[in-house]
């Protein structure tokens, strides 16, 4: 898929990268637009290999809060894509960041037939911009946290955590 923008009307991207800036006031429009088109991959990417657990950056993850906010919208979405990727989010502990989940997660996009935007993939160390966005996806080895106990993944195709 060339052009993820193209999975929303121009109306509803920009709605989405409205919300992406109204949470991040100090935001460029053009950086919302890479934000959420990145989140947008994120989302294919996640429909299309369910049983892969991938993560997005935190930067990313600011686009995909905006896109679930639009429920109506992500739901066609999720639709079009053939899957409901559902948002499992935690709570951000510094001592549960896998840094290779971050590697997988572009892989597992490039896989899905996406070109990904690397500065938007860093890890929370080097971010490109600070967002509002504030949890974390990145399982536990072992183990998960409170919201999706014992299936623990940053997205899943079914309603039931699996």
């Amino acid at each position: 898929m060339p052009d993820v923008r193209a999975l929303l009307t121009p109306a509803a991207f920009g709605g989405v990268v409205t919300t992406v800036i109204d949470n991040n006031p100090d935001m460029d429009k053009a950086t919302a637009e890479r934000i959420v088109t990145e989140a947008l991959k994120f989302v294919d990417a996640a429909a299309q290999f369910p049983s892969v657990k991938i993560t997005p950056s935190s930067v990313v993850d600011e686009g995909w809060h905006a896109l679930v906010l639009h429920t109506n919208l992500y739901e066609k979405l999720c639709e079009r894509l053939g899957r409901f990727v559902h948002h499992w989010p935690e709570r951000p502990d510094p001592g549960r960041h896998d840094e290779h989940a971050l590697a997988r997660t572009v892989a597992v996009i490039e896989q899905a037939g996406h070109a990904v935007d690397s500065a938007l993939w860093t890890g929370p160390a080097n971010v490109l911009v600070s967002v509002a966005a504030n949890c974390s996806h990145t399982p536990k080895p072992g183990g998960c946290g409170p919201i999706n106990p014992g299936k623990c993944a940053s997205h899943c195709s079914g309603g039931d955590g699996s």
